[in-house]
């Protein structure tokens, strides 16, 4: 992206290419892709060593204090951030192609909005699966790192997606002012020889036309003109 050249939430306006190492390279990529990970681990974790036989009978419970509400609240979150992070992951990159700035906007809000919730979900997330924890008396057969791992990551992503939520609320405003600058509407060229129904004669780019002083000066009061020739001719009378 040249310097000079109108810009919208993060990309030229006009739309461009695909630099793949360049996207690779964005913090926002890179904070996206941990997201991505923190979430994979946390639900495969869970779905993979979760659950535990019960000693009291052959039903399986979750190993947060037999709490299956816990472990389904995880994998639930932990999916629908997997999916989520994948399509804004393909949303950044089709970014620069997108030359209205009403659908880069609704792109950005979007993300914001939803960066937003899921942090909160998954801090109520790990406050949950820590509180279960923390309650969960035998431990003999529970695999305790599967468990804090779990915890652990639960709390990285809700770091990963609080900081999504900041970079999002960035680029949204960054996106706004550009928009502000650089496409609203001029006011008035006071430089223009015709505005309205006035005309500035200091700025028309035609000479000003003078006029003689006297040209529409009236002539000096004069008495009644006395008629020419005898004033004392009469007509003849016949």
């Amino acid at each position: 992206m040249e310097s000079g050249e109108p810009t919208a939430y993060g990309a030229s306006l006009a739309g461009g290419s695909f630099d793949f190492f360049k996207f690779i390279k964005q913090p926002l990529t890179i904070v996206r892709f941990l997201s991505w990970v923190f979430a994979i681990v946390v639900f495969a974790t869970i779905t993979a060593e979760g659950y535990i036989n019960s000693k009291d009978s052959s039903q399986v419970v979750c190993m947060f204090n037999q709490n299956d509400g816990a472990c389904n609240y995880g994998v639930g979150i932990g999916i629908i951030a997997f999916f989520a992070s994948s399509a804004f992951l393909f949303a950044d990159a089709y970014l620069p192609f997108m030359s209205s700035a009403q659908e880069r906007k609704r792109l950005v809000m979007a993300d914001l909005g939803f960066s937003g919730v899921w942090t909160f979900l998954w801090f109520v997330c790990f406050c949950v699966l820590a509180n279960q924890w923390s309650k969960t008396t035998d431990r003999l057969l529970i695999p305790v790192d599967a468990a804090q791992a779990t915890i652990t990551f639960s709390f990285f992503s809700f770091a990963a997606w609080g900081v999504l939520t900041y970079l999002a609320l960035m680029r949204f405003r960054q996106g706004v002012g550009n928009i502000g600058q650089g496409f609203s509407e001029s006011g008035p060229d006071h430089t223009s020889p015709y505005q309205g129904s006035t005309i500035s004669h200091d700025s028309s780019p035609y000479p000003p036309t003078t006029y003689p002083s006297d040209l529409y000066q009236q002539p000096p009061f004069m008495g009644k003109p006395e008629p020419i020739g005898n004033s004392n001719y009469q007509p003849p009378s016949y």
